[in-house]
C-alpha cells in the first residue's frame, strides 16, 4: 500500500497502513502515523475499505489489475450533489494520472454491486 504510482512502477515503500479486519473479503485499513485516507494504489488487493470510528462505511477504493486506483465510493457531504450538508453516497472515477472525476450518484447497477459493503456490519 504505497502512493501515487510507486508500487505500480515497481518501487517498494514502507507500509503506511495496517489491515484491521475484512468486510465481505475486502481488507479494512487504518492509516499509520498521519495517514487517514486509503492508498492511491494497491499492493495486493483489488479494493480497500475505510470505516468511520463508529464502524459505518466511509470510503471504498477499487483498483485495476495493474494496482491503479479506478473507482472511489464515499459517503460524506458533497455540495455539488446535495446542498443540505447531509452525507450523500457518491462515486468518483480515476484515470492513470490520479485525476478524479466530479462526484456523481451511483447508478442502480453500481448500488447493487457495492451494497454489501455499505451496511454497518463491522466494529473497530
Amino acid at each position: 500500500m504505497g502512493g501515487r504510482g510507486t508500487y505500480a512502477s515497481g518501487k517498494n515503500v514502507a507500509p503506511s497502513y495496517e489491515t484491521i479486519g475484512y468486510l465481505e473479503g475486502v481488507p479494512v485499513l487504518r492509516g499509520l502515523g498521519n495517514k487517514h485516507n486509503l492508498p492511491e494504489e494497491s499492493h495486493s488487493s483489488s479494493a480497500y475499505i475505510l470505516l468511520y470510528p463508529d464502524g459505518n462505511f466511509h470510503r471504498m477504493r477499487v483498483y485495476d489489475s495493474d494496482h491503479y486506483l479506478t473507482t472511489e465510493i464515499e459517503i460524506h457531504p458533497e455540495d455539488k450533489l446535495d446542498k443540505s450538508k447531509k452525507p450523500v453516497l457518491h462515486i468518483h472515477q480515476y484515470d492513470r494520472n490520479f485525476s478524479r472525476s466530479d462526484a456523481r450518484l451511483l447508478s442502480k447497477q453500481e448500488l447493487n454491486k457495492y451494497q454489501k459493503y455499505l451496511q454497518k456490519r463491522w466494529s473497530i
